[in-house]
């Protein structure tokens, strides 16, 4: 079991029921799903870009990418019907649990100069968004074997009622915010 869903189940998960007075341990917030999102505009202009991409998708989540098509054309983008647009992967269970261990705990450290993550990356429905510039935070990338360079968002889905329970959800799992004023 992973470091994060012991700490949701054992400590977490109880300050939150004091905390918004839930008396059922089912009401609390929980995480449902993590998305993780890399867009394939250069790869018109790269030949390869595409199976370097799906390929390091796969290493840093543990699980084969889906390519994302256009469901309309899009002139102002040079996007037709039908084209290659994106690749993401959607994480439940287990999986899900053992990304968030390795992001909170080993990439998001990896960052250079982090200064937290905004409380502003939360939206209404309290979910959490980030963006990374590259995808040689993660650990499994190594920085001499990188071929493109990429960004990618993760995108993290809760069932929280708004944004103070996201947020406090969060922090009580140890995500690193910076204070907001």
């Amino acid at each position: 079991m992973s470091i994060l869903k012991k700490k949701f189940l054992k400590e977490a998960g109880n300050k939150m029921k004091e905390e918004f007075g839930y008396k059922n341990f089912l009401a609390i917030p929980k995480i449902e799903k993590i998305s993780v999102n890399v867009g394939l505009s250069r790869a018109t202009s790269s030949p390869n870009f595409t199976e370097e991409v799906l390929k390091d998708l796969a290493k840093i989540t543990g699980q084969k990418p889906v390519k994302n098509k256009a469901k309309k054309a899009i002139a102002g983008f040079k996007i037709r019907a039908g084209q290659e647009v994106g690749a993401s992967v959607t994480l439940r269970g287990e999986r899900m649990w053992d990304f968030l261990d390795k992001l909170v705990w080993v990439s998001i450290p990896r960052i250079r100069d982090f200064q937290g993550i905004s409380q502003r990356n939360i939206d209404e429905q309290g979910n959490l968004s980030l963006g990374f510039k590259e995808q040689t935070v993660f650990p499994e990338i190594l920085v001499d074997e990188v071929a493109v360079n990429f960004g990618l968002q993760v995108n993290i889905k809760t069932t929280a009622k708004n944004k103070k329970e996201g947020l406090r959800l969060f922090q009580l799992l140890g995500f690193p915010f910076k204070q907001d004023f």
